[in-house]
């Protein structure tokens, strides 16, 4: 059934839905964020860039993104089945695996804290649960899977990385707007402040650890189900 152009339609139609529920709630806590800041008066421009800072908004603005592309190019294609291009196929690898690190991060370590000033919570649960769950669906049922290297588990862990060290940089350098404290974490397990840099360091390994780990157990998946390229 998971092959059939039928089953190929539906999850097509299901990942535009989806990518476009994701940009919707996206959109809402953005526009809570800043007329909230509107209302404060706080620094509009810090509480965008601030909002922009977060992994939760990054990998689902990047989700959104990349199941709009899917779903669209499967239709535009005439709904044609067959493997997805590489490139195609390894970003909905990585933003897979950004998403399911989303879920579980928050849902471990962060429920119940407020991130934000202004949260919407329906907004909340999509970036949090219902977004990561779609796209682990995505990995063990939608179709034109493609085969991909294990490379691309490696690439995976570049983005992450890469965001680590910005928030590190710029978290000192940010006036907090809503507490004024010097300085702003996206996430407290990041905040040095608080605990020191040794329980930092500690969730970065293990949070890095399980960007790895998720991100090969993506492309296993993806290579046992997908469709190896001739």
């Amino acid at each position: 059934m998971l092959r059939t152009r039928e089953w190929a339609v539906g999850w097509n139609v299901a990942r535009v839905a989806a990518g476009a529920m994701i940009a919707i709630a996206v959109i809402a806590q953005f526009v809570s964020s800043v007329s909230g800041a509107l209302e404060a008066g706080r620094h509009v421009a810090t509480i965008v860039a601030n909002f922009f800072s977060f992994f939760t908004i990054l990998s689902n603005v990047s989700a959104a993104i990349v199941l709009l592309i899917a779903g669209v190019r499967f239709f535009a294609r005439g709904r044609r089945t067959g493997p997805e291009p590489v490139a195609l196929a390894t970003v909905l690898a990585w933003v897979t695996t950004y998403m399911l690190v989303t879920g579980i991060v928050y849902n471990l370590l962060l429920r119940g804290i407020p991130l934000q000033p202004e949260t919407v919570p329906w907004s909340n649960e999509i970036l949090h649960v219902w977004g990561p769950l779609f796209l682990l669906l995505d990995v063990l049922v939608g179709p034109n899977r493609r085969r991909l290297p294990w490379a691309a588990a490696v690439g995976a862990a570049i983005f992450p990385l890469a965001w680590i060290v910005y928030t590190l940089l710029r978290a000192p350098l940010i006036t907090s707007p809503t507490t004024g404290d010097p300085f702003w974490y996206p996430y407290p397990f990041l905040n040095p402040t608080t605990g020191g840099w040794g329980p930092v360091v500690g969730y970065i390994v293990v949070i890095a650890a399980a960007i790895v780990i998720l991100a090969v157990g993506v492309v296993a998946v993806g290579r046992a189900r997908g469709i190896r390229r001739t």
